[in-house]
Formats: C-alpha cells, structure tokens, sequence
C-alpha cells in the first residue's frame, strides 16, 4: 500500500440491463475466475426472481431497498491503549457500508445449501427487503456490539 497519497477510484461502466453502477457492482462481486457472463447472468437471473417474491415492479428500487437494509452504519475498531484494546464505535464510510452490505449477502447466498446460487441470491435479497434473514441478524450483530461498547466512543 503507497503511504504517498491515495489510490484513485476508477469509473465503474454502468450495467447494461439496469444502467446502474450499484448492479455492476454486484456482479463483480459475485464473479468467480473472471466469468462475468456467468455472473451476469446469476445476478440478473436472481433479480427476477427477487422481483416476482417481494411483488414490486422496478427491479432496481427493490434491489436498492433490500441492500439498504443491509448496510450497516456502525461498526468497532479495535484500539490498543497502554497495554489494554478496546473496541472503539466508529461510523462506517458510505463506500465501505456498501461492501460491506454486498459481501455480506454474498457470502449468506453462498451458504445455501442445496439451492443454485441464482436462488440463493434471490431469496437473500427477498430476506434483506423485509428486513430478515442471516444478513440482517449480521448487521443487528454488528450494531449491537457497537452499541454494547458506546462507552469507549471518546477514544477514537
């Protein structure tokens, strides 16, 4: 990692089904081996099917929806101060409560056992719309651990 100055961000190309970054974010993220169009197509696939269980119209409105609730907002740093480490809460970056919110439905759609990826997906993300499921009992988690160590938050 330079110490110089900051990695600068690349443009991302906005998905061509939905013309939308977040999208085109999550297929990446779903990529394995450099198989876009396999993921391309688990994503979009997953999309369907999430639309058809939560019964909404837009797909990416949904899709927004769900990985909002997702997302968590707080998170704990460990600090070391004199020979004891606390776990400090800090507020997360937008970027960062982003990735965290995909990796997180990623690796719970993963999971499934028994179910293709594609199914998986769809019914994380239905999980995550009504505020359910594995990802959102991680961001409750999350939360709560911040929450039980707010007492530490002036040692940031």
């Amino acid at each position: 990692m330079s110490r110089r100055r900051r990695a600068e961000k690349r443009p991302i190309q906005k998905d061509p089904r939905f013309n939308s970054e977040l999208v085109t974010k999550l297929i990446n993220r779903v990529m394995q081996g450099g198989k876009k169009s396999t993921a391309q197509t688990i994503v979009y696939g997953a999309l369907d099917k999430f639309v058809k269980k939560v019964n909404q119209e837009d797909a990416l409105v949904a899709f927004e929806q769900a990985l909002e609730n997702a997302m968590p907002s707080l998170e704990v740093k460990s600090k070391r101060i004199g020979g004891a480490t606390y776990q400090v809460p800090v507020e997360i970056s937008p970027e960062r409560r982003m990735s965290m919110g995909m990796k997180w439905i990623i690796t719970s759609a993963r999971s499934k056992s028994g179910r293709s990826m594609q199914d998986g997906l769809s019914m994380e993300l239905a999980d995550c719309f009504q505020n359910q499921g594995s990802t959102i009992k991680k961001k409750d988690d999350t939360h709560r651990m911040a929450e039980a160590n707010k007492a530490f938050a002036s040692l940031k």
